[in-house]
């Protein structure tokens, strides 16, 4: 715990300006991110008796170790830099809103020759227009297929939009009249954009006007006795009504508006958005988090406008956003949403009619949201702080281990081995935190030398990046690809310099030390850890190993493991994190096996696809088996022919290298291929 007087900043350093603060922990990890209107005033509270403050924001500056800050000349411009310093750091002091679910949206390909009408997540795409987000996907499925009726625009994917126009015959949508089948030409491209415009406007919320004038044609279709017409616009007006009631009108007609309400208690808060569309309902998000730091229900909804609308512009704001409480000061999170939008947000609280009506209904939502999580969260939480505390006590650990890394090699009868290392921080799994090793001072099944090196390299990187002359940041799992594999030692995709990471506030990767390494084996691998530790002067991080046969811990100098009860959640928690170590291991070392077949001697044989090759390699378990084989036995292998194995045989005889030879005695050397 360190003393906030330690790193106070003298009286008259701090200007009284608006600006943007962070506070840093003792591994110069970002843990807090604030603005304030006058940073002098702000920063000064943190820094008054520890009996007066919030809990929370007293656990806070006494994690810190360091605090910075930069001016900005608005309040507006601190808002922004606030939000974007909490995407890139990502402070665990920060509320964070969690998305309970991941929401499907309505989306309009606009951008292709001939628009799709599809169920879309993720993030949003250029040239397409979203509506939603929607509580269920289904929900959208069946709004689109009553729509389709009316509006038949192309739902099929480009597969099917392709094969279609290849044989010349449309899928069974177009048939039975629910696509215009642009893919054999039975309209233009104008047509059916045309089409797709229409079904736009109409989900946009102007349905009015279509239907006005939908109905004038059906009864010009009944005076002109055009009964069959006049059927068909009709059974058009009924599925287009009872795609209208699935949105029930709430709001004045063309009323566009986002409605926010928070429930909150003092550890949790749940935020329940419905978005207002041309009066209508057309989607409901809600995000839950915990109250890591001091805040109000204005400072909840300040957090939710930045959630919602930092990656938002344009349309997507909308005209009118109401909320429960306005944030303090308003007007400065009123001009980000203008700008966001391009103009003018009206940002209030309802205080009668419909809007209060429906807030009323958000808030209940909002209520239930908080219920139903802390019911399915409770025993999840309390899970993992005692399988926290299991593993302290079974350990003899002081306190309970908040960072756990675990490490895993893996390899092909020698070939390709790798290494992974995998971090759980509170019982749960960090991704962005996981790494990747190839093991390169030597090849072979010694699993005890390569977890020595593996940990060496990772705590050398950190008494490296500890002291600030590190060069190179390794990249996190899912990065893209980059320089070659062996551009640093440990390194396993794109070389990124860290020049300029420490002036820009961006820690290292490796600079975070875990209180646990867990490391997947028995006492063999578990020495080999505490050795690599010892050697680099490390005392302060706990190993244990847990071996697979009889899921025993092992701990270091100790003669006999550590048994915990079948029933342990300690031992759930060390079972998951071996286990994910496991997998990120083999994932990792079969896509290196996948390169090594693609480069392989095996690519010269003509015919010969990646099955095969799969095949061959898992039969005779690698290539100079492969090479030492017979036809005879080559044709054992599934799917492989005997013309087949006569044509592997002699490309790989002509790919064979040539025997090393002793130059004293001319004896050709043993193990030459290798």
């Amino acid at each position: 715990m360190a003393d906030p007087s330690s790193y106070r900043p003298k009286p008259g350093q701090i200007p009284d300006s608006p600006g943007v603060y962070k506070f840093r922990d003792e591994h110069g990890r970002v843990i807090y991110v604030g603005k304030a209107k006058s940073l002098r005033q702000r920063l000064s509270s943190y820094f008054q008796d520890l009996a007066g403050l919030h809990p929370r924001t007293r656990t806070m500056v006494t994690t810190a170790a360091s605090v910075e800050w930069t001016v900005v000349s608005t309040e507006v411009e601190a808002l922004q830099l606030e939000y974007s310093w909490i995407k890139e750091f990502d402070p665990r002091f920060n509320v964070k809103y969690r998305d309970d679910k991941s929401y499907p949206s309505l989306a309009v390909t606009m951008g292709e020759e001939f628009p799709r009408v599809q169920v879309m997540r993720g993030p949003k795409k250029k040239g397409v227009r979203y509506f939603g987000p929607y509580a269920h996907a289904w929900a959208i499925r069946e709004t689109v297929d009553l729509m389709l009726r009316v509006f038949p625009v192309r739902t099929c994917s480009s597969g099917v939009f392709k094969r279609s126009a290849q044989i010349g015959r449309p899928c069974l949508l177009g048939y039975i009249g629910k696509c215009s089948a642009p893919c054999v030409g039975r309209v233009t491209p104008e047509e059916h954009r045309e089409l797709a415009d229409d079904f736009c406007d109409f989900m946009a919320g102007r349905t009015g006007t279509y239907l006005r004038r939908l109905e004038q044609r059906m009864h010009e279709a009944a005076e002109e006795m055009e009964y069959e017409k006049a059927a068909r616009l009709r059974d058009d007006l009924e599925a287009l009504r009872r795609a209208m009631e699935k949105n029930a009108v709430v709001l004045a007609d063309a009323t566009d508006a986002d409605l926010i309400a928070v429930a909150e208690d003092e550890l949790e808060a749940a935020v329940q958005i419905f978005h207002v569309r041309g009066g209508r309902v057309r989607g409901q998000r809600g995000w839950v988090t915990d109250k890591v730091e001091a805040v109000d229900t204005a400072g909840l909804v300040e957090h939710a406008l930045q959630q919602l609308y930092g990656e938002e512009k344009g349309d997507s704001v909308p005209k009118e956003v109401l909320v429960p409480a306005l944030p303090d000061p308003a007007l400065p999170v009123t001009q980000w949403l203008t700008e966001r939008r391009g103009a003018r947000v009206d940002l209030r609280i309802p205080q009668r009619g419909d809007k209060k009506d429906l807030m009323a209904t958000v808030q209940r939502n909002a209520g239930q949201a908080l219920a139903l999580h802390k019911t399915k969260r409770a025993s999840d939480l309390t899970t993992r702080s005692r399988a926290l505390e299991e593993i302290a006590e079974a350990l003899g650990l002081d306190t309970a281990p908040l960072r756990v890394e675990c490490f895993d090699i893996s390899h092909l009868q020698g070939q390709d081995v790798v290494a992974s290392m995998v971090v759980f921080e509170d019982g749960l799994a960090r991704k962005s935190e996981y790494r990747r090793f190839q093991i390169k001072s030597f090849a072979g099944q010694d699993d005890v030398r390569s977890m020595h090196e593996v940990i060496g390299r990772r705590f050398r990187r950190y008494l490296a990046e500890k002291q600030k002359t590190g060069e190179w940041e390794e990249r996190p799992e899912g990065a893209a690809e980059g320089a070659p594999e062996d551009a640093i030692e440990g390194f396993t995709g794109g070389a990124v310099p860290a020049e300029g990471r420490e002036d820009d506030g961006r820690p290292k990767r490796f600079a975070y030390p875990p209180q646990l390494v867990v490391v997947d084996g028995g006492r063999p691998q578990v020495a080999a850890a505490k050795r690599a530790l010892d050697e680099l002067g490390i005392e302060d991080v706990a190993v244990c190993g847990l071996a697979k046969r009889l899921e025993e811990v092992w701990l270091p100098d100790e003669e006999d493991p550590v048994v915990l009860p079948r029933t342990s959640e300690g031992l759930y928690l060390l079972q998951r994190v071996r286990d994910e170590a496991h997998r990120f291991a083999i994932s990792y070392q079969r896509s290196k096996r996948a390169r090594t077949l693609k480069a392989g001697p095996l690519d010269a044989v003509a015919g010969l696809g990646d099955t095969r090759k799969r095949a061959l390699i898992k039969h005779f378990g690698s290539v100079k088996r492969l090479r030492a084989a017979t036809i005879e036995q080559i044709c054992e292998t599934p799917g492989i022919g005997r013309k087949t194995a006569e044509t592997i045989v002699a490309a790989l005889a002509a790919s064979a290298p040539a025997p090393a030879v002793n130059t004293a005695t001319g004896e050709i050397m043993d193990g030459a291929e290798e």
